[in-house]
């Protein structure tokens, strides 16, 4: 039998928006967009399970999951699934930084394509301890089919190493929301707005493409339309030209 220890005190450490099963099991997961942790958590069984919910934001919410991952070493896998957050990308971002770590710098994520991808108020050592007290991350973003997501936890748990050598480790996030501030073009915004923004762009995009095609099939039927009458004209003239020329 797999090698378990004690969370932290108080485990899960930081506040959210999550269901918790077993703190003994492998597998966090991590939904995204989705609001699917009950039903996962349910078709799965508690045991397999140490905790599941949504992260929405690529720097705050990517920083809670962390926080409370660490914090219980016998976490081993990740299960990233769920809906894409649109203009965030929190799911590229989290894979990014599984796979890259951070600027140890700036805190970006390295290779993260999301808006805000910045961890600013994890130090290092956390990220690193994450990156490697998890040995696998599934990536199935996009995937929401609870079956499917099912069958990626049980075949983690299949593989359960044992708790992470280290005991937990322990950070303390600022109180911050979710709707954590950017700097967006050198104006403050929160997370949410950069979502609309992508979205408005979106729109825009789309009403471009209308107002081409649009211009395009009025320049087709115009053009359509002077053939036809140059071709009525021509036929006209070539099928009475000869009565005119035999008339003089």
């Amino acid at each position: 039998m797999a090698e378990k220890k004690e969370p932290a005190e108080g485990w899960p450490i930081v506040e959210g928006d999550y269901v918790v099963g077993d703190p003994e099991a492998p597998v966090h997961v991590v939904t995204l967009g989705s609001h699917i942790e009950e039903d996962i958590l349910k078709a799965a069984g508690e045991d397999k399970v140490a905790i599941a919910g949504p992260c929405k934001t690529e720097n705050i919410g990517i920083e809670k999951v962390v926080a409370n991952v660490i914090a219980n070493p016998n976490i081993r896998f990740c299960v990233l699934c769920g809906a894409e957050v649109t203009g965030h990308l929190t799911g590229q971002s989290f894979k990014a930084m599984y796979e890259n770590g951070v600027d140890p710098d700036s805190g970006e994520i390295i290779g993260a394509e999301g808006a805000i991808p910045y961890l600013e108020n994890l130090p290092e050592e956390a990220i690193e301890r994450y990156r490697d007290q998890i040995v696998e991350l599934v990536d199935l973003i996009d995937v929401e089919d609870i079956d499917e997501i099912v069958k990626a936890i049980e075949e983690c748990v299949e593989k359960d190493p044992g708790a992470y050598e280290e005991g937990p480790m322990t950070v303390s996030l600022e109180e911050e929301e979710e709707e954590e501030l950017a700097e967006v073009a050198g104006l403050p915004v929160s997370a949410e707005t950069v979502t609309v923004e992508y979205r408005v762009n979106d729109v825009k995009m789309g009403v471009k493409s209308v107002g081409a095609m649009q211009r395009y099939m009025a320049g087709y039927l115009s053009g359509r339309t002077m053939g036809l009458l140059f071709g009525l004209v021509s036929g006209l003239v070539f099928l009475f030209l000869p009565l005119v020329l035999v008339g003089t």
